[in-house]
């Protein structure tokens, strides 16, 4: 995206341009589809609110297609690039009328996308300042709940990743630890050294180990592999 916001010199037209490509985008024609499709799986769950970092709206399609029980989720996201902006008032979810929130921008709104290096920047910066005076990060007291009251499961997600590190290390912090709930996280295995003996049981030992600490369990396994089991399960 560095490259590309400086070929093409205009950071909003190339938000414009992505969500354009995102939208029209079709698989290969040789790739089947996959065997099951999470956001169908976690539709049938009665969960009241959805984050994610993705600016599609698959999970929303998922939820007002789920049959067992009729939805109609709301979707909304963060004006990340602006604090002294209120945020909306959001109804507080419930399992029928559940809230997506895109923390990330949705590609309906090519503005609101976080993609380049300067809206990262900036996300980030007013993130950690926002905490700081508010002792908690610009987002709605509904998303800030969810958040710390509720078991989280992380899909598709890294969690090295400092967007993801910011937030939730800040949220934690501000949690009495009597308090914390066990999460989840899908992960797959890193890259591994393979002249290393025992390379694979090191690196499972050492994320167990490094993400306990967050109160968080790993499933090592690809998403299709978790939405299989999850589903068995179910």
């Amino acid at each position: 995206m560095h490259y590309a916001v400086t070929a093409n010199g205009d950071p909003v037209d190339l938000k414009h341009q992505v969500c354009t490509y995102l939208q029209e985008y079709e698989p290969p024609a040789g790739d089947p589809p996959p065997a099951i499709d999470p956001h169908e799986v976690l539709a049938k769950f009665p969960i009241k609110t959805f984050l994610t970092t993705n600016y599609d709206d698959f999970m929303a399609n998922a939820l007002l297609q789920e049959k067992s029980c009729r939805k109609n989720p709301t979707s909304t996201f963060p004006k990340w690039w602006d604090t002294e902006e209120e945020e909306p008032h959001i109804e507080l979810p419930t399992h029928e009328e559940p809230l997506i929130y895109h923390l990330h921008g949705r590609w309906d709104e090519p503005g609101s996308l976080v993609l380049t290096d300067d809206d990262y920047l900036t996300y980030l910066v007013n993130m950690v300042e926002a905490r700081a005076a508010n002792d908690q990060p610009p987002l709605p007291s509904t998303v800030i709940q969810a958040m710390t009251s509720h078991p989280l499961l992380f899909v598709g997600y890294s969690l090295q990743d400092w967007n993801f590190r910011v937030l939730f290390h800040g949220l934690l912090k501000a949690m009495p630890l009597i308090m914390r709930r066990r999460h989840i996280s899908v992960q797959l295995m890193p890259d591994l050294n393979e002249s290393v003996a025992d390379a694979a049981e090191r690196a499972h030992e050492y994320l167990e180990k490094y993400l306990n600490d967050w109160s968080i369990t790993i499933f090592i396994g690809t998403t299709q592999e978790f939405f299989e089991q999850l589903q068995w399960r179910m």
